[in-house]
Formats: structure tokens, sequence, C-alpha cells
């Protein structure tokens, strides 16, 4: 049995706030799961990310409130949050003050994104995600299967499907056909809760279990995708 997560970089709009949109699963065996888990685990445990969801984007993202704390890497783990909260609250009241809607609106999504990060310099962030890569890129037993379509270059129209349906039907006939080439292979697919693809993406497999994909039959994936953070 195998499970393969999958999510998403970009948007599928066309034209969208990206020039391209990636879908990419990753397939570990079910025997290994608690193995790989324990490793992810660790590492956060180190960062003091425990619980925490890792997201590159906002991770390696500048957080300049940073630079404005002297001597900011000496400071404990507790006194980086203290400090750089101190500096974000009141940056939410100068912009209340200002009535600057647009502007407060953002800044607390670009807040609300990274506070499980604050304590961390930008080095330390960096590491952190070169920890987690090279713990994966150790993983031998592990399968990547990806797609990225270029939204410049791709007609729906004649393609005959959307840009996600696209992606996710190509990561689906993937993994199937993974699966039939390896002995006793099943498998399920754990997607990140988006909320927005997840009732279109159930429907899908529900099709590609009936009719298949455009590629392959598909019988070696149960079940619908499981979707969980």
């Amino acid at each position: 049995m195998f499970l393969c997560y999958i999510d998403e970089s970009g948007t599928s709009d066309i034209p969208g706030n990206t020039s391209h949109f990636v879908l990419a699963g990753l397939s570990v065996p079910i025997s290994q799961w608690k193995a790989c888990d324990a490793q992810i685990e660790a590492i956060k445990g180190k960062y003091d990310l425990i619980g925490s969801e890792i997201h590159v984007a906002w991770i390696l993202r500048p957080y300049h409130e940073q630079s404005r704390i002297l001597n900011f890497s000496r400071l404990s783990y507790s006194q980086r949050r203290l400090s750089v909260n101190t500096i974000r609250k009141q940056e939410i009241l100068r912009l209340q003050r200002a009535k600057n809607v647009k502007l407060l609106k953002q800044t607390k999504k670009n807040y609300k994104n990274t506070e499980s990060y604050i304590h961390l310099d930008f080095t330390e962030r960096r590491q952190l995600i070169q920890d987690l890569s090279n713990c994966v890129a150790g993983w031998a037993f592990a399968r990547l299967f990806a797609e990225c379509v270029d939204k410049i270059h791709f007609d729906p129209q004649r393609a005959g499907r959307t840009v996600d349906e696209q992606a996710f039907e190509q990561i689906v006939s993937r993994f199937e056909r993974y699966l039939q080439n390896v002995q006793d292979g099943y498998g399920l697919l754990i997607h990140d809760n988006n909320q927005t693809v997840a009732l279109k993406h159930t429907e899908l497999m529900k099709k590609y279990h009936n009719s298949g994909t455009l590629w392959t039959s598909v019988s070696h994936i149960v079940e619908t995708p499981l979707f969980r953070r």
C-alpha cells in the first residue's frame, strides 16, 4: 500500500497571478509512514515548529520587522517572538488609524501566514527548508509525480479540461501506472485540504474509477482523495 501526498503551487485560474500551475504528489509505502513522519517531526522540533504547517513560500519571505530588532539573532526564541509581535501590533494600529483598508487586510494576511516562523531568522528558515529537503531526498523508497502547466500556452477548450483537471488527471494516471508496476501495489491519494478543489477532485476521481483517465484505467488507487491539512 502506498500513500501519495498531493499539493499545488501557483493558481489554476487563467491568467491568474502566476504563469504556471504545478501539482505534485509524493508517494511513500505505508510501511515507511511512521519513520517518515518521525523524521519530519524531529526536524520541526529542532526549529520549535511542532504543530505548525510547513509552507515554503511564507517561510522564505523577508520579515522586515526582524531587521528593526537589535541583535535579533542573539535573542532567545521567546524574546524574538515578543519583539516581532510588538512591532506587528504597532503596524496594525497604525494602518487602522490611517484607514488604509486594502493594505491593512494584506498585512493581516501576511502576519497570519508567517506567525509560526517569526522566531527564526532568515538563515535559520533557509536551513530548515534545506534540512527538510535533504531528509526527503534520502527516502530511496519514495516516488515523486508532478505536472507543470504553462498557462500562457494552455488552451482549456482545445484540451477539453481546465488547468487543474489536466494536472490532477496526469498525477492520477502516473501514480496508477506506478502502482500497476509494483507487486501488490495499491494506493491512496491524500490531498492538501483546499476546499475549492475538494468536491471537484472527488467527483473527478469517481469518474476515473468508472471510466479511467485519458491514459489508463484506474484499478489500483482506492477510494477518492482524502483531504487533510
